[in-house]
């Protein structure tokens, strides 16, 4: 049944998926197998880690900070990578949000692995964790949507909480059921993605949870083993494309360059966190041979593997994971810094030591 679009009049007639579209045109075709042969490639270097939670801690951060900053909610390396370290003491507010973000989407991989199921109670508690909030489902009326340059209204969500949870409801069908698995999974990623995001379910945090929702859904299909895919960064750099296109869809039921501009972004995404990994992974061996030849006997790997989970670290970060007590680790990490492995900055009576070209790297 075709439904009309008012973009001042609550959009409770938004249909359920699947779309009746083709979805599997020679573009999208292709652009898939580009895209499933990075994923894979990512995936299979991941398992083959020796050490992958040194990864996860600073790429999973990097993809929180811009993931909050498609939001505007913007903070500096520094000031995050300090707060990491503040544990409930951090009093920067955006930084605190980025924090929040990354322990939602370890949460969510948690819960993920109990059942492998993608339910609207997830989403709740994904947002609620990324908020800080003990808000549910959407109940106000009168939410909506507007262009930030002009505060002109773009689009009116559904409204009615049984009517959003419905919506809700079909889409967890659509995620988990297998009687939609025709569908290449990265097709129904962009449509699982324009679907939450058009229901937009809470008072605030849809876009964030919207996002956390598009790694959960790799997870849940083997595409990925590991978070650790920058999907926010493709997005902040083509921002204007991306609300554009779903608004598109909304508008003109422009499905087939959605799934394109989805698609390409795993794409790039991939080989884009590919060679960051690399990268990394080069330092590392580089800092250890430094390492090794400026601490001699008192060198270990897990010091090495610290400076590289935390690009910002402490004296008592190192007595926290028993590698040295407190003398003897401010002399590993002086030493660290005399070799020019290490930067420092004194804040406060703290010195912080920073691992500065790992810093670049993440920056790029």
């Amino acid at each position: 049944m075709k439904t009309t679009f008012n973009k001042d009049i609550a959009y409770n007639d938004l249909p359920n998926l699947p779309p009746n579209k083709d979805l599997e045109t020679t573009p999208i075709f292709k652009a898939i197998i580009k895209a499933n042969k990075l994923l894979a490639e990512l995936k299979g270097y991941c398992q083959t880690l020796p050490n992958p939670q040194m990864l996860l801690n600073t790429i999973v951060l990097q993809e929180s900070k811009e993931s909050n900053a498609i939001e505007n909610i913007v903070t500096t390396q520094d000031e995050l990578y300090k707060a990491t370290l503040m544990g409930d003491t951090v009093k920067n507010q955006a930084a605190k949000e980025v924090l929040q973000y990354r322990e939602a989407i370890y949460w969510g991989i948690e819960e993920l692995q109990k059942n492998n199921l993608i339910t609207t109670n997830l989403l709740v508690g994904l947002m609620q964790r990324l908020r800080g909030s003990t808000e549910n489902i959407r109940k106000n009326t009168g939410t909506k949507l507007a262009n930030p340059t002009n505060n002109q209204v773009v689009y009116t969500p559904p409204e009615g909480e049984n009517v959003i949870r419905e919506k809700l409801s079909q889409l967890e069908i659509f995620i988990n059921n297998n009687e939609f698995s025709d569908l290449d999974p990265l097709i129904k990623m962009a449509l699982v993605h324009y679907q939450f995001e058009a229901i937009h379910p809470f008072s605030d945090g849809n876009g964030r949870t919207g996002r956390i929702l598009n790694i959960l859904y790799l997870i849940q299909q083997e595409l990925l083993g590991l978070p650790v895919l920058y999907l926010s960064n493709y997005i902040i750099q083509n921002k204007s494309d991306y609300y554009r296109l779903l608004r598109e869809i909304t508008e003109e039921g422009n499905w087939e360059e959605w799934v394109l501009f989805v698609v390409n972004g795993i794409s790039e995404t991939s080989a884009m966190t590919l060679s960051k990994i690399h990268s990394i992974l080069q330092l590392k061996e580089d800092t250890i041979i430094n390492a090794k030849e400026v601490l001699k006997s008192s060198y270990t790997k897990e010091l090495i593997d610290l400076i590289f989970s935390h690009p910002y670290i402490k004296i008592k970060v190192l007595e926290d994971y028993n590698i040295a007590k407190r003398q003897t680790a401010s002399d590993y990490l002086k030493k660290l810094e005399s070799k020019g492995i290490l930067g420092s900055v004194k804040i406060g009576n703290e010195i912080y030591y920073i691992n500065k070209a790992l810093i670049a790297i993440l920056s790029e």
